[in-house]
C-alpha cells in the first residue's frame, strides 16, 4: 500500500536491510488516499492531541520517496511531478539531438551484445576485458572519485587519460555525468535528484541519459547543456571538446575494432563490453539505493551492497560513501573489496595521486555524532509543533 507524503512529515530510516520502518506525525486535518483504497478516515477524530504517528513497512527494498525530502519540506502534498506525468511521456515527448543519438547508440549496442554469443572469439573476448577495466575505472575513478568528489588529485594528462577512458563506458561526457552527480548529492532521493530510483529501475538505469532539459529542470537549469555546476569543466578546453565531440569518439573506436578483427570485435569489445560496463556502473544509482546494509544512519536512502561493490570496482559500498562524500576509500572495512581504492593507492605509492583524502576514526565517531543530533532534533521539533503523537499502524 503507497501512501502520498506530506512534506512536514518526520521519518527515521532503520538500518534493518530487510524492512524500512518509517514514522511520520501527520498533521490530523489531513485524509490520505492509497492505491487500494478511495481514501483513509480522517484523523481528526484523534484530537486531542491533534497529531497520530504513522508506521510504514514496505516490502524488503526501499521503494520510498526519501525520508531526508520530507523532513526537510522538499515534496510537496501531492506526488512528484516525474509520477504525475501521463504513462508514455518519456517516449511522446520533445526529443533533442543528444537524446536521439543517446537512444540510437543504447539500442545500438544492445543488439551487438546480443549477437555477440554468436561469434564467439576468444581473442575479441580479450580485448573487450581489457577494454571493460579501462572504460570501468574511467568512470569509477575518473568521473566519480576525482571529477565528481576532487578526492585526490592527478596530474593533468593522468586526469584526461581516466575521463577520456569514462567516455566510453557510455555515461555520457563527464561535464553531463558531473554537473548530474552533484545534484544527486544535493537534493539525493528528493523530487530534484535526477537519478532517483523511486522513478523506477529503469530510468535511474539508463532513461535519465536520454533526457537532457528534464535533467537540467532537476538540476535547476532553464534548458540542457548549460552545466551550470561544473563551471571548472568548462573552463578546460579537453572537458569542452569531449562534450562537443562525444559520439565521435565510440564511432572512431568502434571503426578500430572492426578493422582490427571484423564483426565478432565489435560486438564482443563494443558491444557485449558497453553494455555490461553501462549497466554494471549503473547499478549504484539504482540497486544500493534499494537493497542493501545501512551502517551509517545518514539522511537518504543509500546502502552498502556487496555484490554490487565486486561488480562496480568499489562503488557499491554506497552508504559509506553518502556518509563520507570525499573519501577516496569507499570500502573501510577489510573485507570491504574496493578496486578503484587499490588503483588510486597504487598511485599514490609511485607518486602519481596527491592530496588524497580518507577518513578517520575521529571524523567517524563526529559524523555519527553529528546524525543522532540531527535526528533528534527532528524529533524534537516535531513533537513541539504536532504535540504528542499517538501510533497508528497501517
Amino acid at each position: 500500500m503507497s501512501l502520498a507524503i506530506h512534506p512536514n512529515v518526520n521519518f527515521h530510516i532503520s538500518k534493518n536491510h530487510k524492512w524500512r520502518t518509517c514514522l511520520g506525525i501527520i498533521p490530523s486535518n489531513r485524509s490520505y488516499k492509497t492505491k487500494t483504497q478511495t481514501s483513509m478516515p480522517s484523523f481528526t477524530s484523534l484530537q486531542p492531541p491533534s497529531t497520530s504517528t504513522l508506521r510504514i513497512k514496505t516490502k524488503d527494498h526501499v521503494t520510498r520517496v526519501a525520508a531526508a525530502a520530507a523532513a526537510a519540506g522538499v515534496l510537496d502534498d501531492s506526488t512528484s511531478e516525474f509520477e504525475k506525468r501521463p504513462k508514455g511521456w518519456f517516449w511522446f515527448r520533445k526529443w533533442d539531438s543528444e537524446d536521439v543519438a543517446s537512444i540510437c547508440w543504447f539500442v545500438g549496442i544492445h543488439v551487438l551484445a546480443a549477437c555477440a554469443p554468436f561469434v564467439f572469439d576468444s581473442g575479441a573476448i580479450r580485448v573487450a576485458v581489457g577494454l571493460g577495466l579501462l572504460s570501468g575505472f574511467g568512470v569509477t575513478l575518473g568521473y566519480h572519485r576525482l571529477l565528481c568528489h576532487r578526492s585526490f588529485k592527478l596530474p593533468k594528462w593522468l586526469e584526461y587519460f581516466f575521463a577520456y577512458c569514462g567516455a566510453h563506458a557510455f555515461q555520457r561526457d563527464p561535464m553531463f555525468y558531473v554537473n548530474t552527480h552533484v545534484a544527486h548529492h544535493k537534493y539525493t532521493d528528493t523530487d530534484r535528484d535526477p537519478v532517483a530510483p523511486i522513478r523506477g529501475f529503469w530510468y535511474s538505469n539508463l532513461g535519465w541519459f536520454c533526457n537532457n532539459d528534464y535533467v537540467a529542470s532537476k538540476c535547476g537549469e532553464p534548458k540542457g547543456g548549460e552545466y551550470s555546476k561544473v563551471s571548472e569543466l568548462k573552463a578546460q578546453l579537453f572537458y569542452r571538446f569531449l562534450h562537443d565531440t562525444y559520439f565521435w569518439h565510440p564511432a572512431a573506436l568502434a571503426a578500430l575494432l572492426y578493422l582490427r578483427g571484423g564483426f565478432s570485435y565489435l560486438a564482443w569489445a563494443m558491444g557485449m563490453r558497453a553494455v555490461v560496463v553501462h549497466h554494471f556502473a549503473s547499478l549504484a544509482s539504482s540497486v544500493s539505493h534499494k537493497w542493501g546494509e545501512r551502517p551509517w544512519d545518514c539522511p537518504d536512502t543509500s546502502t552498502n551492497n556487496w555484490w554490487v561493490a565486486m561488480l562496480t570496482l568499489g562503488e557499491g559500498w554506497h552508504n559509506n560513501h553518502h556518509a563520507f562524500q570525499r573519501s577516496a576509500r569507499h570500502g573501510f572495512e577489510w573485507w570491504q573489496l574496493d578496486l578503484t581504492w587499490e588503483l588510486i593507492r597504487f598511485l599514490q605509492f609511485v607518486g602519481l595521486a596527491t592530496d588524497v583524502k580518507l577518513v578517520s576514526e575521529a571524523d567517524k565517531r563526529r559524523m555519527s555524532l553529528k546524525w543522532a543530533q540531527w535526528k533528534q532534533k527532528k524529533v524534537e521539533t516535531a513533537k513541539q509543533k504536532q504535540g504528542n503523537p499517538r501510533e497508528l499502524s497501517v
